[in-house]
């Protein structure tokens, strides 16, 4: 354990220094990322948004409560180091497209994510949020989101992929309805045993 944490928070550090593709991003580089090696649930999701970005704070948004509510779990506990860590596929905002923000920066999973996970030795269960994460971490098992979500049960017991908690979603959601009715209790019953 404590070489592990030897390694992780230098590698965390190094990571919210991280500068290499400020020049592209439009509120300058500010990464985002938790952890501590003790962490048994890794949530994995897209970027950081606008407000994340201003506060610094993973997921302090209104998806963030939307997760939140999805793993049956309160701000105190999401927010305890030692039990979650939180790795984006992108860690700064990358700006905003046409319907919605951007993709995340390709940079960062590659360079970052192995070094970060072989530092995070105890980690039981990783939420894959939205097509991004999903595509990167099932690689050959990813068809497409609502695919890859209705058939949550084929990943597990390592990964759950969970659609993006945003509110843009709704219409998702009420197309959907087993998933906050059979995969989102079955969700929270894996949280709990973590």
């Amino acid at each position: 354990m404590r070489l592990n944490m030897n390694r992780l928070i230098p590698l965390i550090n190094q990571i919210r220094q991280c500068r290499d593709c400020e020049p592209e991003l439009p509120l300058g580089a500010r990464p985002i990322v938790r952890g501590a090696p003790n962490a048994k649930i890794l949530i994995i999701g897209q970027a950081p948004g606008t407000k994340v970005h201003a506060s610094g704070i993973p997921w302090d948004d209104a998806s963030g409560r939307r997760l939140r509510q999805w793993m049956g779990i309160d701000d105190q506990a999401f927010y305890d180091e030692s039990r979650i860590a939180i790795m984006p596929m992108g860690f700064c905002y990358p700006g905003k497209g046409r319907s919605g923000d951007l993709p995340p920066r390709p940079e960062c999973a590659p360079k970052w994510h192995a070094r970060m996970l072989a530092s995070l030795p105890n980690i039981q269960l990783t939420l894959l949020i939205g097509q991004y994460a999903q595509k990167y971490y099932l690689k050959e098992g990813f068809t497409n989101l609502t695919d890859t979500v209705k058939h949550w049960e084929d990943y597990l017991p390592h990964y759950f992929p969970l659609p993006h908690p945003s509110p843009r979603n709704q219409i998702w959601l009420k197309q959907n309805p087993w998933f906050e009715e059979i995969a989102i209790p079955e969700l929270q019953r894996r949280i709990i045993a973590c």
